[in-house]
């Protein structure tokens, strides 16, 4: 297991990718693209436009309140547990897993934001990841060599554990 100390929560702060103000104008950006989402508004707002990401990455929460916007859960479903300020192993086992078998829902027991760095590391080339900056809008990242080399670096921000989530 993965766990950020508390003095490197300040990098991940700002987006990591390309800020948009709301899904609309992150659309057109999406055709050609196999998109993967992290969190229930984004995965319930591409599905409301008629886009079901190959993966979702859902927790039942938005902004540590119960989602009133449920995503349709597609495809296979697995069930990992993630507690807040970690990257659980069963969790990257999960996303890797998912990259070679979509379309699949991850449902996380605890906290799913963190998830995007583990996803881009284990998404292929020029498909995109997108979640929500809450508050702000919708993060797009393109998978490209320089997105894959940043989530190594903000992995190696966290503390490696051999603990288990309880």
């Amino acid at each position: 297991m993965f766990v950020l100390p508390t003095e490197s929560r300040k990098l991940f702060k700002d987006p990591f990718g390309t800020l948009h103000q709301d899904i609309g104008t992150v659309l057109p950006e999406l055709a050609g693209h196999t998109v993967y989402s992290v969190g229930d508004v984004v995965t319930h707002s591409l599905q409301q436009n008629g886009i079901t990401p190959a993966i979702a990455v859902v927790d039942g929460q938005t902004m540590r309140t119960p989602c009133t916007k449920m995503p349709h859960l597609s495809g296979t479903c697995i069930r990992v547990k993630n507690p807040p300020g970690t990257i659980t192993d069963e969790l990257v086992d999960a996303l890797t897993y998912a990259v070679d078998h979509t379309p699949v829902t991850i449902i996380v027991d605890g906290e799913e934001d963190l998830a995007v760095i583990p996803l881009v590391i284990a998404a292929p080339l020029a498909s995109v990841v997108l979640y929500g900056q809450p508050n702000e809008g919708v993060v797009l990242r393109v998978i490209d060599d320089r997105a894959k080399a940043a989530a190594c670096n903000l992995l190696g921000q966290f503390a490696r554990t051999d603990a288990r989530p309880t």
